[in-house]
């Protein structure tokens, strides 16, 4: 998380009596710090036990704010320390590059310099030092190359332009969708996975090839591994090379892993593969915080891992009693979990409050007002979060504060590495590193070096030719006719100068070489857009950054270009001083003082759609980001709703039923809810169970045969037949080709 999200630790000031919503005093604040005299002198005694269980299965059910950072940062710390375990055998994972860097900072506070290494870090992370020593037994050199989601979606366009298919957003999306399906269904469903029989020189003829295997051949030309083929080449050399699985084996003696809730089949089989010589497994995770079972989690092996010593964390240390008492209010009808109740010796201070608006608009305006009295309070724009299940219910917010002059940012914007002056840049390192095609592409004409499609067309047919790179064709054909030209020729020359000086060039004064000599900067500068040079300099900056914190260690330009492809925008993002408004999904992980929770209505938050689709996993999955929303406040909670038309459901809009599961006398009521709107909530209920339920059963694994999904055939009762291409959230409605004839279709409209 970016330290625009490391909001000030608010300490509640002195209460006899609960305020009402706008009373004076709201906050004082102080800042964080950890000062140890010793290992033990800040942990509770559950986390303390939780450090000495150094040894066999260990499974920590930490919930949310209980200091599980903490557990991770002091165990090592105790391993190293007290029990002189050296650290080369420690392996810590986690699941984002911020809580891996967070993780070293806090460790770096405990043990000698020389005592942190780069075995703490998340599972693609480690992934991709077991490849870094391993992939040469798949034919892959040691500098292959990562390649991002515009990558994918680039090579993507590439074959589909070769098989004629069209290329339209929703059609690049499904092909990629349907390339992910052929590797995952290889590996675990075909008698020979994609890495056995493309990669390992078992390819059938090249017009036997379908779609997803001219995708993977395309890969293996430039050695690139996207971040799924990152866990399945790891997972296929451990399974498949005994040596190399007894080396990490072996090199492993204790291992940690965080949010393991959200690890997937393939996470669990990484981490079941390497821990087995010795058994020291230590895993931490909430499985009320685990909201990603659609992408591919399973929750359900945490709840059911086979510890030989357990303990729970639930002491909470960020939360006020009355936001995590609303907090446990709602989990608590949750079955698939382990039982536990967050609590906190924090002074109560603010009785959570939902408020009930006449409508959208009229809830957007509260909000504002709301944060306007608070600013004026003291409180910073930046102390505030507001978060919502979908990210179209952002607009009626953004109106709201424009109106009241707010300055906020919509969290999830494009990623700092994926603005297009940022991947320009990569793009020129990786060429010097790779000489790939997707780098050479993106570069040669940038800046413009009347370097055309006509050009680049007759390049690669010479390239298919003569079997190899487009860099390598042009570096070979710079005397013919067609490519004598003088831009040509120094871009070749300046290429061919950094790959001779890599080896002895740090990345930084390599970028600045590049930036200068290609005429990037110059572009940028004469381009008059400040933001996008800011971009580049901030690059450089970060550049420096990674030389400085990996000094001690052997980092070349491969390397660099290997560990920044794993970066999320998280890892990056600055706002300053603004309201952050994002998708409940997107705040796992950030903590606020102050949070509201809007739009939650019945079919909304839940969503119906989902529950409809995955029943009673989808209803429980709901009620955990409903838990994971209101444990992101700190000191103040407010959840929203409204009455109106919903147009999706064709009846009126009603509170969720998640607001229902609240006990009335933790939580305030702000407006006037009729009775009728809460037996519309009921009715809504009632129907969804009647619809998805009818047998009375919620089995887990059951599928819902008539859900709607991409490349599904529908009719629709005027437009006729047509195959479905994608599902839009904002509107809540299907794209549908009905002949070459686009429409967005509500799927109550549709038959299958």
């Amino acid at each position: 998380m970016p330290n625009a999200y490391q909001a000030s630790c608010i300490a509640p000031s002195p209460v006899k009596n609960r305020q009402d919503i706008n009373s004076e005093p709201y906050f004082n604040l102080h800042s964080k710090s950890t000062n140890m005299d010793n290992i033990f002198s800040s942990l509770n005694d559950k986390q303390a036990e939780a450090v000495r269980a150094t040894e066999g299965r260990v499974r920590i059910v930490a919930g949310a704010g209980s200091g599980k950072t903490r557990v991770l940062a002091h165990r090592y710390a105790y391993l190293v320390n007290e029990m002189g375990i050296d650290p080369a055998n420690i392996l810590c994972m986690t699941f984002t590059n911020k809580a891996a860097r967070e993780m070293k900072t806090r460790i770096a506070n405990m043990v000698h310099a020389a005592h942190v290494n780069d075995l703490v870090c998340t599972i693609h992370g480690f992934c991709v030092k077991v490849l870094r020593r391993e992939i040469h037994r798949i034919g892959y050199p040691k500098n292959f190359n990562i390649i991002d989601e515009e990558d994918v979606k680039s090579l993507a366009k590439q074959v589909m332009e070769e098989v004629g298919l069209d290329r339209t957003a929703a059609t690049v999306r499904q092909f990629i969708k349907g390339v992910q399906k052929y590797k995952y269904d290889s590996f675990y469903k075909a008698p020979m996975s994609y890495i056995e029989s493309i990669i390992l020189n078992k390819k059938p003829p090249e017009e036997e090839l379908n779609d997803a295997e001219r995708f993977v051949l395309l890969q293996l030309k430039a050695f690139s591994l996207d971040f799924n083929d990152i866990i399945l080449f790891a997972l296929h050399i451990l399974n498949n090379h005994a040596d190399a699985r007894e080396y990490w084996q072996k090199q492993l003696n204790y291992i940690m892993v965080d949010e393991v809730q959200d690890c997937s089949t393939t996470d669990w089989e990484i981490i079941n593969l390497i821990s087995q010589e010795y058994q020291n497994l230590f895993i931490v995770g909430d499985p009320d915080q685990a909201i990603y079972e659609w992408r591919g989690a399973k929750p359900k092996s945490f709840i059911e891992f086979p510890a030989e010593t357990d303990i729970i964390l639930n002491e909470n240390y960020r939360s006020t009693p009355d936001i995590l008492n609303v907090a446990n209010s709602v989990i608590a009808h949750n079955q698939d979990r382990i039982p536990k109740d967050l609590f906190t010796q924090k002074p109560k201070d603010r009785i959570a409050v939902h408020h009930h608006a006449k409508s959208e608009k009229d809830e957007s305006d509260w909000i504002a007002k709301q944060i306007a009295t608070l600013t004026k309070k003291g409180c910073k724009n930046s102390d505030i979060a507001i978060l919502f299940r979908a990210a179209f219910q952002s607009r009626e917010i953004e109106q709201a504060l424009l109106r009241k002059h707010i300055k906020y940012v919509v969290w999830g914007g494009i990623r700092f590495f994926e603005r297009k002056e940022i991947k320009d840049a990569l793009a020129y390192l990786r060429l010097v590193a790779y000489q790939d095609d997707l780098s050479f592409v993106r570069v040669i004409n940038t800046p413009s070096r009347k370097f055309g499609k006509a050009k680049l067309a007759r390049l690669q047919t010479l390239a298919k030719q003569e079997g190899t790179s487009l860099y390598a064709t042009l570096k070979n054909h710079l005397r013919n006719k067609e490519f004598d030209k003088e831009a040509f020729a120094k871009f070749i020359e300046l290429i061919e100068d950094c790959i001779k000086a890599k080896d002895n060039t740090k990345t930084s004064d390599m970028l600045e070489y590049l930036l200068q000599e290609s005429g990037l900067k110059d572009l940028l500068r004469e381009d008059e857009d400040e933001d996008r040079l800011e971009n580049i300099q901030e690059l450089a900056s970060s550049i420096l950054h990674y030389e400085k914190v990996n000094i001690n260690e052997e980092i070349s330009l491969d390397t660099y270009l290997q560990d920044i492809a794993l970066y999320t925008n998280a890892d990056y993002k600055d706002d300053g001083d603004t309201v952050k408004l994002m998708t409940i999904h997107q705040s796992k992980g950030l903590e606020f003082p102050i949070v509201f929770i809007c739009g939650v209505t019945e079919g909304i938050f839940p969503n119906h759609r989902s529950i409809r689709e995955r029943k009673k996993p989808a209803l429980e999955e709901e009620r955990r980001l409903m838990y994971v929303a209101i444990t992101r406040a700190e000191k103040a909670v407010f959840l929203t709703e409204s009455e109106g038309f919903d147009y999706t459901h064709k009846t009126s809009r009603c509170p969720s039923r998640f607001l229902m599961e609240i006990d009335r006398d933790i939580i305030k009521v702000d407006g006037d809810i009729p009775p009728e709107i809460w037996q519309g909530t009921f009715n809504l209920v009632r129907k969804l169970d009647a619809e998805i339920y009818m047998d009375g059963s919620m089995e887990e694994d059951e599928e819902e045969e008539d859900a709607l999904k991409p490349g599904d055939k529908v009719t629709h009762k005027v437009l006729g037949e047509g195959t479905i291409l994608d599902y839009d959230e904002e509107r809540d409605s299907f794209k549908i080709d009905f002949n070459g004839s686009i429409r967005f279709i509500r799927a109550s409209f549709l038959t299958k």
